[in-house]
């Protein structure tokens, strides 16, 4: 008899724990968490997508009847390339970086248009077109020099279309812009020349200047030699006296200096006895 009883006790508990862990089980599964920087949208196996979007926190749903979507709304960031023509017909390759986020309200509506997938489907679509539309406006030397233009009108003109679809683009940038082999050959044999003549018009100028230098050069011996021979013949031989004795004074000094001489001669003859 008591092990009868011990036996309906023991089956009473077993019951009283699957009934435990069925109620936890169900407990569970009606609650969700939403982190910071998150948001939640409900999808109703009977109404569809709920309107609501849920905050950060912890949430109930009805099991098996509903279930949460989770989104990122902070800034995400994406690099979109793309192939491009210019206005002049060259091949223009672009990359953008994109830091791009979800309107928090339109989440139902982008997730019912889209779904949790929307960048993949939205941002190469509408940047591909944006560029395009840009970037025909433009010549490629126009690309190079006014570039910051050119990343301004894309910015503005992306925005806009990003923002039919309840995206933000928090910030455009255009990382990498180059164009095709042609254009890129083309630009080097442009810039060789343009070296060379730079080359070229300097030896002209350096040449110039040597002519100028020269004419100058000459000009001032003539001018030296008009004024020597006006002096020659205004003081006679006391100019040429003169300088003999400075070539005696300045030869007496560089015999001065040197080992081999012992006494220097000081006679009259030796420092004015010198050729005519």
């Amino acid at each position: 008899m008591a092990q009868q009883k011990v036996g309906q006790f023991m089956n009473r508990l077993s019951q009283l724990g699957i009934g435990l862990a069925i109620t936890g089980g169900v407990v569970n599964s009606a609650l969700y968490n939403v982190d910071g920087g998150q948001r939640a949208v409900i999808f109703d196996r009977f109404t569809g997508v709920k309107s609501q979007v849920m905050g950060e926190g912890t949430h109930f749903i009805i099991p098996w009847v509903q279930r949460p979507i989770i989104f990122d709304i902070r800034s995400q960031p994406r690099n979109v390339p793309v192939i491009t023509g210019s206005k002049d017909l060259q091949n223009v390759n672009i990359t953008l970086r994109i830091l791009f986020r979800p309107v928090s309200e339109e989440l139902p509506k982008i997730y019912t248009i889209l779904g949790q997938d929307y960048d993949e489907r939205v941002l190469p679509s509408i940047t591909n077109e944006v560029l395009k539309s840009v970037v025909a406006q433009f010549d490629a030397g126009e690309l190079i020099t006014q570039r910051e233009i050119v990343s301004q009108k894309v910015s503005e003109a992306l925005t806009e279309r990003a923002s039919q679809f309840g995206v933000i683009l928090d910030d455009i940038s255009i990382t990498h812009l180059t164009f095709g082999r042609e254009f890129t050959h083309a630009v080097e044999l442009k810039q060789v020349a343009q070296q060379e003549a730079e080359k070229a018009r300097f030896v002209v100028e350096k040449a110039e200047q040597t002519k100028k230098a020269t004419i100058i050069s000459a000009e001032g011996d003539a001018q030296a030699a008009l004024l020597i021979a006006k002096s020659l013949g205004e003081a006679g031989d006391g100019l040429v006296e003169l300088r003999r004795i400075e070539a005696a004074e300045d030869i007496a000094k560089q015999l001065s200096k040197a080992r081999q001489v012992a006494y220097l001669p000081t006679g009259q003859n030796f420092l004015l006895n010198l050729p005519q």
